[in-house]
């Protein structure tokens, strides 16, 4: 565990004007280490980690972080409010600014589990688990949802949902302004199909006053974002466009977004802080391949990226291979740039 000095609410909240989406073997701690070396400001999220595994795993490899990801939340899975207490609990002694809880992911894994987005289907049990999370922690509690599931009214179902688990106390949503599907649609297919309803989102936003909102779904440039915040959204959730194109979202966020250019860095410039990051993990028997998989769409767009991403590919996995394999690799970006 780090020692990280505590961030405060209105700190955290400015950070969520635009955050990383938790996404499932792509938010890793890898991950959010290059993320925040191009955003010193962006909320980064983890993976989805159930409360059992983080009572009963190892709680080192789920939730360990360098103290350099700040700010950064952990989104919690489950529906048990003792176990999500108690995990919520350990996660903050770990130094994590806020802890979220799932109730918007479809998957059949998280369905059988009870949580994720059939929690959609149960606002007096989702009361009951944020209740006692924030009894347990002192840092913000915040619930990430979708709009509805299956054949429940958006327009019903969301305003009865929020009215209810912001009376528990909660007073930040990130909507994923699609309905979820579980019957009939994948995962995958539940990031694409449902249409997207972001009036309804900005709707919600002006009937509960005192609550934050950010708005997540099919978002894909910073342009995009500015102009949900400038409707009235206090934040913003990029998924996919910052994970495969990050630097097109990330590297212009602390300029565009909070209005603090100081920090900004090329492309280029990234590589070469992420190199002693990489032979630290490397001198700790990690693999080069569990770092770079999250550099790969960094230069989408410009000349050599597919040059970049070739050699990173093809030569991770040699012996011996290290913070060369990625310099080798940056020059064909370079030499055409050049």
């Amino acid at each position: 565990m780090e020692n990280h000095v505590k961030l405060s609410v209105s700190e955290v909240r400015r950070a969520g004007r635009l955050s990383v989406a938790p996404m499932m073997d792509w938010t890793d701690r890898h991950c959010r280490y290059l993320h925040r070396l191009m955003s010193r400001h962006a909320l980064l999220y983890t993976e989805m980690v159930t409360a059992p595994a983080v009572i009963h795993g190892d709680r080192d490899r789920l939730l360990g972080l360098n103290d350099a990801e700040h700010p950064v939340a952990l989104q919690l899975g489950g529906s048990d409010p003792a176990q999500l207490a108690e995990a919520a609990r350990i996660a903050v002694d770990y130094g994590y600014d806020e802890i979220n809880l799932n109730c918007g992911c479809p998957s059949d894994r998280v369905q059988s589990g009870s949580f994720g987005a059939i929690l959609m289907e149960n606002a007096p049990l989702v009361a009951d688990c944020v209740s006692a999370m924030m009894n347990a922690v002192d840092v913000p509690v915040t619930v990430k949802c979708r709009i509805g599931v299956d054949d429940q009214d958006p327009h019903v179902i969301l305003p009865d949902f929020l009215a209810r688990v912001s009376a528990a106390g909660v007073n930040h949503f990130t909507v994923h302004a699609r309905k979820a599907w579980l019957q009939g649609l994948s995962p995958k297919e539940n990031r694409d199909i449902p249409p997207l309803d972001y009036d309804l989102v900005l709707e919600m936003n002006g009937l509960f006053p005192g609550v934050n909102f950010s708005i997540n779904g099919g978002i894909a440039t910073l342009d995009a974002a500015q102009e949900l915040l400038d409707k009235g959204l206090d934040g913003v959730m990029i998924g996919r466009a910052a994970y495969h194109t990050p630097c097109d979202i990330l590297l212009d966020a602390d300029a565009r977004i909070f209005g603090d250019p100081s920090s900004s860095r090329t492309a280029e410039e990234v590589v070469h802080v992420m190199l002693p990051y990489i032979d630290a993990h490397i001198a700790q028997g990690g693999r080069l391949g569990q770092v770079t998989r999250h550099m790969l769409g960094m230069f989408q767009g410009r000349p050599g990226a597919r040059g970049w991403r070739r050699h990173l590919s093809e030569n991770v996995h040699a012996d011996g291979a290290g913070p060369k394999v990625v310099l080798d690799a940056l020059e064909h970006v370079t030499r055409l740039a050049a």
